[in-house]
């Protein structure tokens, strides 16, 4: 039974994680503003993304093992903390290399998603839980979304370095809510960190992101970039023996190879490529002067307001999902999730002449990502051990951040490979882009159709991997156990 409200600690797990998904898209519409403010380039004001990209990357299913093991409350304060001070870093940020560094530090945030629903499932009562991760994932879904619309009006209004104040105090009194009302969860993993695992966990996952990331500037022949894709397949080779052979795995791959996770694993890369890419393009483009034969000439605010309509559908169709995955089951919801984010992105392709039909479009992918994370996330905690949670739905958003990297850089090469006098991309480049996006969230769909059938517990009110997965792998569920 819970030891103390679930309310609290849930609008505390909400709220630390929806700072964070807002602090990925807020920056975003305010590049120009920061490039300017901070006399830098183009180029290097894009690592204001870029860093906050890798450290989540890396931290999230690190932090997620720290907090299995040591402790989830321990480890949700100090990722809290880290959250706090990477803002008022940022806030106060003279030049734009601090303000990097500040994003860096922000970026430990990532830790949040695994951390918050391990909590959840070690603290809420078994009828709870699945509701509870669905609602998580709602705010979490929503908070990107939030990003996008808030951005324009805080900076016209005040500054852009508000986008960091304002997290500031919210941050810190969520912290000291946490320390005084949150339980810290009975249930721990054994072993300890594999500290070498980290290591080669962190080198290959940037190895690969940073060249996605930077290839349109680098060029995609160039060393650097050959260089560095190159450096990600030998480190991801040696991490998988490392990890293999440990006695006590960062990531515990035969938990990796459960037909349940790597089925929605794979999901999570074909529909982070959609949905990311979305996000990252679907403003450039409403940006984008007639002049250019598309586009509406819309200012950041109004950008945030044609996307307003996704925020609104992701955040009701993930509480939604809540109520329908007891009844439909999850392996159904990410599959509609997915379909949706392919019928909006097609809509994309074939009709973008007027607002509303952006509007439309971003509603429509705005219900796909509300059933999709919801389910991803039930997934995942749902088909491994407790002492796991962590580490594997860390791994299930690294892995969706990784699909969200190679999303965006193919988009990029469609949308920018032919440019006209201008320097803007004609809207060919665009409507092949949504063509791609649309195909990869039906992989995606296809994807999660391969997703085992799961039935709920008696009375546990949460999916558990079928009879089949448990009689294939009985070891993947014995935490600590290693051949």
């Amino acid at each position: 039974m819970p030891r103390k409200s679930t309310r609290l600690t849930f609008a505390v797990l909400a709220t630390g994680a929806g700072v964070f998904a807002m602090l990925q898209s807020l920056i975003a519409p305010a590049l120009p503003t920061v490039q300017h403010a901070l006399d830098t380039s183009q180029s290097t004001a894009t690592w204001v993304m870029t860093a906050y990209l890798l450290s989540a990357s890396v931290f999230t299913p690190i932090l997620g093992r720290v907090g299995d093991l040591i402790g989830k409350k321990r480890t949700l304060v100090a990722v809290l903390l880290a959250v706090m001070a990477g803002c008022l870093l940022a806030a106060l940020a003279p030049t734009i290399g601090v303000l990097i560094v500040a994003r860096v530090v922000q970026g430990i945030g990532g830790a949040l998603f695994p951390l918050s629903f391990g909590i959840i499932r070690d603290e809420f009562a078994p009828s709870e839980v699945s509701g509870s991760i669905s609602n998580l994932s709602a705010v979490i879904a929503a908070g990107g979304g939030v990003g996008m619309v808030a951005a324009g009006p805080i900076v016209t209004a005040l500054d852009y370095r508000w986008l960091f104040w304002l997290p500031v105090g919210i941050v810190a009194l969520t912290t000291l809510i946490a320390l005084r009302y949150v339980p810290e969860s009975p249930r721990r993993a054994e072993g300890s960190v594999n500290w070498f695992g980290a290591v080669l966990l962190s080198g290959w996952l940037v190895a690969l992101l940073l060249p996605l990331s930077q290839a349109s500037r680098w060029g995609w022949g160039s060393g650097r970039v050959i260089g560095l894709f190159t450096a990600a397949v030998l480190l991801f080779a040696l991490w998988l023996f490392v990890e293999a052979r440990s006695h006590s795995p960062l990531i515990d791959l035969r938990i990796m190879r459960l037909p349940a996770v790597w089925t929605t694993n794979a999901a999570a890369l074909l529909f982070g490529a959609g949905m990311y890419a979305i996000w990252s393009f679907l403003p450039g483009f409403v940006q984008t002067p007639s002049s250019a034969g598309y586009g509406f000439g819309a200012s950041v605010t109004g950008a945030g307001l044609l996307m307003l309509p996704m925020l609104i559908a992701m955040f009701c169709s993930g509480v939604l999902s809540g109520r329908l995955e007891p009844v439909l089951g999850a392996k159904k919801l990410l599959t509609t999730g997915a379909a949706l984010g392919a019928v909006a992105c097609g809509f994309l392709a074939l009709w973008h002449d007027q607002q509303w039909q952006v509007a439309f479009a971003a509603g429509v992918f705005g219900l796909g990502i509300g059933l999709a994370f919801s389910s991803m996330a039930n997934l995942i905690v749902g088909s491994v051990p407790a002492e796991q949670t962590g580490a594997a739905t860390g791994m299930n958003a690294n892995i969706r951040t990784i699909g969200g990297s190679i999303g965006a850089a193919v988009t990029s090469v469609l949308v920018t490979s032919r440019l006209q006098p201008s320097g803007l991309p004609y809207g060919s480049g665009y409507t092949h882009g949504f063509s791609l996006l649309a195909l990869l969230c039906l992989a995606a769909a296809l994807a999660a159709l391969l997703v085992p059938v799961q039935r709920a517990g008696r009375g546990s009110g949460m999916p558990r991997a079928s009879h089949d997965v448990s009689r294939t792998e009985p070891e993947a569920v014995t935490p600590g156990a290693r051949s």
